[in-house]
């Protein structure tokens, strides 16, 4: 059956004339590579996001009852991430947007938010509530976007939104790339899908940490209990994981990634040969952060 998004809200008894669709597809980089992240591991940061607007689509939800939330995930495409039901909003400064911890979360990505001038010195901070309508395709529903990709959100009843596929596992979380292509910022480690983190729970090896703000690196390995996510997971709740030479620097500005994977059963002491290898190699005795 050639079903569309109109006739599932019918079926849910959600009025597409009172439903707006938003498919977000954040400006800052950073945001938009996590907000999938966000989505599947923080919904409470991801709603925050959504919860206030720009003027025009601000005054398009005070007439509205309910909004389809998606992702773009492809062009042409939005992923779903769920349905709110839009209850009150109250106006607040700047200030109080900003106080607000999902906002200050999400600003670790560049989230630039809520901006006051002159003419808009407060926004509207809605109250969305999920709903448990299509809450099991959430991150499976893939709906067709026809028409320009900048024209971001929409009226239901106004489009025509086919349903272009039903996926078998959520692609908010999808797959993790090979281990050498595994390239995180300090924040993104506290937010990274629980399937990325399964896996980096298993690996064991050696790792390089950048800090982008002087080009020096710092070597490491990881092949005791605690494997590469353990030791990971040490940098970003503390930004130095008890070396040194990266205490005093910003953990924001780290940048992490995996030189090389060994086996789980390789003996502590080659591992701990390897890694002097890649000191040697990367220089980081010299001129990196390495103290030995």
């Amino acid at each position: 059956m050639d079903l569309d998004l109109n006739t599932l809200l019918t079926m849910q008894r959600i009025d597409p004339a009172k439903t707006l669709i938003l498919r977000h597809r954040p400006f800052e980089a950073s945001l938009d590579r996590v907000l999938p992240w966000l989505a599947a591991e923080k919904p409470e940061v991801f709603n925050a996001y959504q919860q206030s607007q720009g003027p025009v689509l601000e005054r398009a939800m005070l007439g509205a009852k309910h909004l389809v939330s998606c992702i773009r995930n492809a062009p042409g495409r939005a992923l779903l991430v769920g349905i709110y039901a839009i209850g009150t909003a109250r106006s607040i400064t700047v200030e109080e947007f900003w106080q607000m911890p999902e906002h200050k979360q999400a600003a670790n990505f560049g989230y630039q938010g809520f901006k006051a001038d002159a003419q808009r010195p407060t926004t509207l901070f809605f109250d969305l509530q999920l709903q448990d309508s299509l809450a099991q395709w959430k991150g499976k529903l893939v709906l067709e976007w026809r028409g320009g990709e900048r024209s971001w959100w929409r009226w239901a009843n106004r489009n025509v939104l086919r349903v272009h596929a039903i996926l078998e596992e959520s692609a908010l979380a999808a797959a993790p790339p090979p281990w050498d292509e595994m390239r995180f910022s300090w924040n993104e480690l506290q937010v990274l899908p629980q399937r990325w983190r399964n896996a980096l729970e298993h690996w064991r090896g050696i790792y390089f940490i950048l800090d982008e703000s002087d080009g020096r690196g710092y070597v490491g390995s990881a092949y005791s209990n605690t494997n590469i996510l353990g030791r990971w997971l040490g940098y970003a709740a503390t930004g130095h994981g008890g070396n040194v030479q990266l205490r005093n620097r910003d953990p924001q500005r780290f940048r992490f990634s995996i030189l090389e994977r060994v086996s789980p059963d390789m003996p502590a002491d080659e591992v701990i040969r390897r890694e002097a290898s890649w000191k040697l190699r990367l220089h980081t005795r010299e001129y990196g952060l390495n103290s030995n």
